[in-house]
């Protein structure tokens, strides 16, 4: 396990057979009495990969908590369950035996940002707000086979768990905001990091991911609402930022516009977050929603 500077990792039992692996300051466990702040990772990479230059940038102001999600990093469990709730609730168990009970916001990327509305409407005594970038409530069976038609994939465990060296240049080709001319070796390093352990799970993870259309329900949050919407409306792979908004705060939105191209923009996402420091501080404070699309 490959360890960041100023982090250390911290494996939580959350059930026989089932571990996450958090990642932490070095600091967070002497820093308890800040708010805390927990990032969730999208299908692409683990925890720290994701979120390394988070760690240090809010750490002052934050309790920090980075886990790795299931079947990631050093995440995995024996469990047979896939769905996003199953891992909502391995998430806010192992929060729990870290000493999170409640206050936290939560910010996802992608498919963490999935996890993290899962866990706001689950554990709304624990999640005070949600910050979500690239992602939705839910993934609906149309949306996902409009996505797949427009990028050319039978599925997404084809397009985001490749098993060629060739399966992930091209992910990274549909996926970078700009292309890097990286080379074949970094390719195959990323390819074997990332993506060649537990494929069968992480194909699960991506079935259960897509609901029926008729299942979609917007659920009446009472936490405060916050977009980071960087989808351009030619690559729709998650729910539009209408779909956001909750039924009673339809006439209080306030959109900021800041489009982006391609679902994954790292390494601009981190840039993005960290200048938006200031947005999560009000967080803290604010009960009206606010959106960056």
């Amino acid at each position: 396990m490959k360890v960041a500077v100023g982090t250390q990792p911290e494996a939580v039992e959350i059930e026989e057979g089932t571990v996450i692996n958090f990642w932490l300051p070095t600091t967070t466990a002497t820093k308890n009495h800040l708010p805390p702040l927990v990032f969730l990772h999208g299908f692409g990479f683990n925890g720290i990969l994701t979120w390394q230059f988070q760690i240090p940038a809010f750490s002052r102001s934050h309790s920090v908590y980075v886990p790795d999600l299931l079947f990631f990093g050093g995440s995995f469990t024996q469990n047979p369950r896939r769905s996003p709730a199953f891992m909502a609730e391995c998430l806010a168990k192992g929060l729990r035996k870290l000493g999170v009970e409640r206050g936290c916001t939560v910010v996802g990327f992608s498919y963490g940002g999935i996890v993290a509305f899962k866990m706001a409407e689950m554990f709304p005594e624990m999640v005070r707000a949600v910050v979500v970038t690239g992602s939705g409530m839910e993934f609906t069976r149309s949306v996902s086979r409009s996505g797949l038609e427009r990028l050319g994939y039978g599925s997404w465990a084809e397009c985001l768990v490749p098993d060629t060296v060739e399966g992930m240049q091209k992910l990274l080709e549909i996926a970078a905001y700009k292309q890097l001319p990286l080379p074949a070796r970094v390719v195959k390093d990323a390819w074997e990091v990332s993506l060649d352990l537990y494929p069968k799970e992480r194909a699960e993870l991506l079935e259960e991911m897509v609901i029926e259309d008729h299942n979609f329900k917007v659920h009446p949050y009472t936490q405060v609402s916050h977009s980071l919407h960087l989808i351009p409306h030619t690559v729709h792979l998650y729910l539009p930022a209408p779909l956001f908004l909750w039924p009673t705060q339809k006439e209080e939105r306030n959109p900021i516009y800041q489009k982006m191209e391609k679902h994954s923009i790292h390494p601009l996402l981190n840039c993005v977050i960290n200048l938006a420091r200031f947005f999560l501080g009000q967080i803290m404070q604010s009960h009206q929603p606010r959106y960056i699309m």
